[in-house]
């Protein structure tokens, strides 16, 4: 799917820059005739936002897999050593006074 995803990507920017090329080129076509108000194109606007989908949908497609992040699948990763290993809490002055007796 990776290459799915990119290829809908790479055709999403490609028909971004030509929506905005070709907006362009309609703002200095209207500019030319003297006319500086107008409105865009019907095709402009609909080859944007299947632009905006395909980006879209590119990037849904190239995006790794999603981790489980719940407390279950964090505890199969680890053992219980390392989730009850306190060493802040330890305590060394009972130990101290046995050892030196």
């Amino acid at each position: 799917m990776p290459l799915v995803g990119r290829a809908f990507l790479i055709v999403a920017t490609l028909a971004l820059f030509h929506a905005a090329f070709s907006t362009y080129e309609h703002l200095s076509h209207l500019k030319a005739m003297e006319r500086p108000e107008g409105q865009l194109p019907q095709d402009i606007i609909i080859e944007a936002f299947v632009a905006l989908f395909l980006g879209i949908l590119g990037a849904s497609l190239n995006a790794p897999p999603l981790k489980e992040i719940t407390w279950a699948s964090e505890m199969n990763k680890r053992s219980i050593d390392e989730m009850e290993s306190r060493p802040g809490f330890a305590s060394y002055v009972n130990r101290g006074k046995n050892f030196l007796s």
